[in-house]
């Protein structure tokens, strides 16, 4: 891989670092470049990129530009691909800025904030007060966000949002353009496109394109087989993981009125996940500490030719939950899952072979999404029998109501999209989202035998 002394990426993250602790007359404005919550190698590698070309080329000499990992520093070593390049890159974690190391909210009110997103283009609903100071966004998910005229968007269907950040680099300010961002560029957008095969259905044209123009400006450059596998390697590589790290490492989560689903992306076939011992006990203490009422659970691995296999699984212990969002993956059409039923060691998880292998959770996710927002549309009921966990919550009493907000804005989540654009996330340009509206979605499951909705007493969660 690369090797290299210190560079002017250092120096830049150093005086950013140094810029925010400032205070008083001496403080400058501070633009934030936030990365999702997912905290993969294209949301933390297009962040610190994106942030050192503001600092190359912006005319505001008063601000400092701070590229912010949207995570805890605490759950940066389960990101294996990550730390493994900035090892490789020479890069110190100790430079890096977490989440839980800054005040968004306190620079916010003190007039001092602007915030570019990058790799997801909706403020998570714990962020949603800092929406007035977002002033760009440049993602490759499906653009969510409402026009804003004080936000410039760049929003396409490419394979990596690191692709997006070359591109705006080769074209404004190519000069900018070194071996060291060549290199923490390409090697994302390889990632992300699963070394650029087709059969894996997530390069697109102008992710090629852009590999190739910093090919042919670093001639130097490892060979993208090798930089993939080792990426790959690294970002699989759970072994010594606990089941909860497992499910903690790749985490996107959705909300419906009182209503938390989780999707996690876990890099074992499904057959050796729910192999492991005591693992519906697990799922059981995972979803209760962290207040999940249901846990979706995707799995991918890959072949000799990069071809990915997917399998799913969906964990609750309260019936009418896990059956109504099983049910909204059997049936979805657009993206069809091709879903077949599996043996599982537990009646409370439901597993599925997953015959359509570009759907990833960034597929899956808008499929949620709009099965929630149809059971907001009908209204919440109270459902006084499905108590799922052994103490009785609000959530064991009602059925959400409110529509689905990714709180990791995916991955791959998005989306997820999720992301979290890791080998999870699928390939922007397939299939679609279904063309319904919330009340044909809910009319579909209704018609359903043996299916419940809102409003249906739930007798059988134990």
């Amino acid at each position: 891989m690369v090797r290299r002394g210190e560079g002017k990426m250092e120096a830049m993250l150093r005086d950013s670092r140094a810029a925010l602790e400032l205070h008083g007359r001496d403080a400058p404005g501070v633009h934030i470049v936030l990365g999702n919550e997912a905290c993969d190698l294209d949301s933390m590698v297009s962040a610190i990129v994106m942030a050192y070309f503001l600092t190359k080329t912006s005319l505001e000499q008063k601000t400092a530009f701070v590229p912010i990992l949207n995570i805890p520093r605490s759950e940066f070593p389960l990101r294996g691909e990550c730390t493994f390049l900035l090892r490789e890159s020479q890069l110190s974690e100790d430079l890096l800025i977490f989440r839980d190391e800054i005040d968004l909210q306190s620079l916010h009110k003190e007039g001092r904030l602007q915030l570019t997103l990058v790799d997801h283009n909706v403020l998570s609903r714990a962020d949603a007060d800092l929406e007035s100071a977002v002033t760009e966004v440049i993602d490759h998910r499906p653009l969510e966000r409402p026009f804003s005229p004080g936000c410039v968007v760049t929003c396409e269907p490419v394979g990596s949002c690191a692709t997006l950040v070359t591109e705006r680099i080769v074209q404004r300010a190519p000069n900018i353009l070194d071996k060291e961002l060549a290199f923490l560029l390409r090697s994302t957008i390889i990632l992300d496109c699963i070394d650029m095969a087709p059969a894996a259905g997530k390069v697109t044209p102008k992710d090629s394109d852009y590999v190739a123009v910093l090919d042919s400006r670093f001639h130097d450059l490892p060979p993208s087989n090798t930089v993939f596998k080792a990426l790959q390697e690294a970002k699989f590589d759970v072994s010594g993981l606990t089941t909860e790290q497992m499910l903690r490492k790749d985490l996107k989560a959705v909300f419906g009125g009182d209503l938390r689903l989780a999707i996690s992306a876990v890099f074992l076939t499904l057959e050796e996940f729910l192999a492991r011992p005591h693992v519906k006990e697990e799922l059981e203490e995972f979803c209760r500490t962290r207040g999940y009422d249901i846990l979706v659970i995707m799995t991918v691995s890959f072949n000799e030719k990069k071809e990915p296999s997917r399998q799913l699984a969906v964990y609750s212990p309260c019936n009418h939950f896990r059956e109504l969002v099983s049910c909204a993956l059997e049936k979805s059409e657009a993206p069809s899952l091709q879903l077949l039923p599996m043996y599982s060691p537990s009646s409370e998880i439901a597993a599925y072979s997953q015959g359509n292998r570009l759907a990833s959770r960034k597929k899956v996710l808008p499929i949620i999404e709009i099965l929630l927002k149809a059971v907001e549309t009908k209204g919440a009921t109270a459902m006084h029998g499905c108590q799922g966990w052994k103490e009785t919550s609000n959530i064991a009493q009602m059925v959400p109501a409110s529509c689905a907000e990714d709180i990791c804005q995916d991955e791959d989540l998005q989306l997820p999209p999720t992301p979290m654009n890791s080998l999870v996330e699928g390939c922007p340009l397939d299939g679609g989202l279904p063309k319904l509206t919330p009340e044909d979605i809910l009319e579909k499951i209704n018609q359903m035998p043996g299916k419940r909705l809102a409003g249906t007493p739930c007798s059988d969660c134990h």
